[in-house]
């Protein structure tokens, strides 16, 4: 039964880690992009926006959910798993806890707070916007690939478990 419980454990984090994966891979391949090329006035305003909507979102359901998965199996694998299979699921909730979870409090958070203060049409928002577009793409690219990395690692696992 126990092996049972983290392989789905494992599994549910693969879905989730992969469902954040895409929503930072949209917004570092065309989202930013987009927001960057309609101006700084429209893009700051629709930034703003989507941040304010994003705490009522399914995405920070997940985002924090896998937070709490995270946290949950690493001592759960340190102390009942034998197999190789403890590395990386250790691995991935590393890479998720500090490479996706981490980045988005210490620096996307702090970036959106500070953009949600300022007034959208302002001279001093525009000077803002190109500094902020570029550091936050920056950071979501870690977050991307933090949370990709995630995935791998749970898939590995669950390989790796199934076959022991």
């Amino acid at each position: 039964m126990t092996d049972d419980l983290i392989l789905i454990a494992c599994a549910a984090a693969v879905v989730a880690c992969g469902l954040i994966a895409g929503v930072f891979l949209a917004f570092s391949d065309f989202v930013m992009k987009s927001l960057f090329a309609a101006g700084p006035a429209s893009g700051i305003e629709t930034m703003q926006l989507i941040n304010r909507k994003v705490y009522g979102s399914v995405f920070m359901a997940l985002l924090i959910a896998m937070l709490v998965i995270s946290v949950a199996l690493v001592p759960y694998a340190v102390v009942y798993i034998t197999s190789p299979a403890v590395t990386w699921i250790v691995s991935g909730c590393v890479l998720y806890v500090i490479g996706v979870f981490m980045v988005t409090v210490a620096f996307n958070v702090p970036m959106n707070q500070r953009l949600d203060a300022m007034n959208h049409e302002s001279t001093e928002t525009a000077s803002y916007w190109t500094v902020y577009a570029s550091s936050w793409t920056l950071w979501n690219h870690v977050r991307t690939i933090a949370s990709i990395g995630s995935v791998v690692c749970f898939l590995i696992a669950i390989r790796v478990l199934a076959s022991s």
